[in-house]
């Protein structure tokens, strides 16, 4: 009967945490839309076509866009997938941190430092812009994760120093190309991305983003979506590469000193 009611506490206990992150990519979605072009992200709702403010029931996580056919209630023309998919990923994403038992501050912490990755990767896929106060956002929940996990003050000159390494290259390649490859958003990504995880994690991260934006620009090319000299944001590769180098760092350092001996 214990392990009965210790089962259903840890399912219910999970429906919550996701019900909180799809609650959560709600408001991400405002920012992903609002933020870049400058609008204020206070006020309801509303639809992208016809202005219509949007009620209550129009705004339940996932539930509002599967019961109304994915139309808007009022126009009737078809909302954006990226709505479904931000709540239920940050969903997800909310519920993988909770089960890897951080303590309780640095899951606050890490569930902020996913939820500005969501907001940028998508913002930076939709209009190639990166908003300042997410950048600003994501340095305080990544000093707030360091200051909650015991990080020695000693340790916070190496890793503000790792900021620096890890954006060099990616100042770089704006500068050169004035601009035209990377942004100046990216560079500061870069940079906190370094404060993060330190300049190793930091370097992998940047080249699984280079790998991943490789892969990704030949496809678009073989598909005839993108041409040799179409600009392709930079940000959601940089968001993939610190994903995985937060979650999964350990395994990728164990491979690579399996591949190459050290």
């Amino acid at each position: 009967m214990k392990k009965q009611a210790s089962a259903i506490m840890e399912i219910f206990n999970n429906v919550i945490i996701f019900i909180l992150g799809a609650s959560i990519g709600s408001f991400l979605n405002v920012l992903i839309d609002r933020l870049p072009q400058g609008k204020s992200i206070l006020g309801r709702s509303q639809c992208d076509f016809c202005q219509k403010k949007l009620k209550w029931l129009d705004l339940i996580p996932i539930f509002s866009f599967i019961f109304l056919g994915g139309r808007c209630r009022y126009c009737h023309k078809k909302l954006s997938w990226q709505y479904p998919t931000v709540e239920v990923l940050t969903g997800l994403s909310f519920l993988l941190v909770f089960n890897l038992q951080f303590s309780v501050f640095s899951l606050i912490a890490i569930w902020g430092i996913v939820s500005c990755l969501i907001v940028i990767f998508f913002s930076d896929l939709k209009y190639h812009l990166i908003s300042d106060y997410l950048l600003l956002a994501l340095f305080i929940f990544s000093l707030s994760y360091h200051l909650t996990s015991g990080v020695s003050i000693s340790q916070y000159s190496y890793l503000f120093g790792s900021g620096l390494i890890v954006a060099a290259p990616i100042f770089l390649i704006y500068f050169l190309s004035r601009e035209r490859a990377m942004g100046l958003g990216d560079v500061y990504l870069s940079a906190i991305i370094g404060f993060l995880l330190g300049w190793k994690a930091g370097f992998i991260a940047l080249y699984i983003a280079f790998i991943t934006g490789a892969i990704f620009g030949i496809i678009m090319m073989i598909l005839h979506k993108k041409k040799l000299k179409s600009r392709i944001a930079f940000g959601p590769f940089i968001v993939i590469g610190t994903t995985i180098m937060l979650f999964w760092g350990k395994k990728v350092f164990d491979i690579i000193k399996q591949i190459y001996g050290f």
